[in-house]
């Protein structure tokens, strides 16, 4: 037993309690920055998400309204090369593909609303919610559920 006193700025604790400290400071910045980088992209998947669906969702109770339907189509269309631009974190790579095709779905369904195609309207939109919940499952899977979802 040692029976010495402790000296001020002495090193403390066996070399096992450093390593397993150093090891948790280590995963927890690693984690800090992967949900960092995920942050942004989780904001900005959001609000492109919340506002397809939304669009989507509204459009459907007025698809006799062709003005409307060519507003959300361009705004579709934006959305999508929007999203086809981001920087993607690495974390969430298999993710993405999901998200997108969520967009691609979207901008078909309004084009179809935009051509008075209720029918393929209804197939699409039906599409895009699929793509959606693909998305937000896989999202869920690696840690980085969407706002929505950690409201919760």
């Amino acid at each position: 037993m040692n029976t010495e006193p402790k000296r001020p700025g002495a090193r403390r604790g066996s070399s096992v309690e450093r390593c397993a400290a150093a090891a948790l400071l280590g995963a927890a910045l690693f984690f800090g920055s992967a949900l960092a980088r995920a942050g942004t992209y989780l904001d900005r998947v959001g609000i492109l998400v919340r506002e397809a669906r939304m669009e989507a969702d509204y459009l459907e109770y007025r698809l006799n309204d062709k003005e409307l339907a060519e507003v959300l189509h361009k705004m579709a269309v934006a959305r999508l090369e929007t999203a086809r631009d981001m920087m993607v974190p690495k974390e969430v790579t298999q993710a993405h593909p999901h998200f997108l095709l969520m967009l691609e779905n979207c901008e078909r369904a309004a084009d179809a609303a935009e051509s008075k195609a209720n029918d393929r309207f209804i197939v699409y939109q039906r599409r895009a919610r699929d793509e959606e919940q693909i998305f937000r499952s896989i999202m869920r899977q690696f840690g980085f559920p969407l706002e929505d979802e950690r409201k919760k």
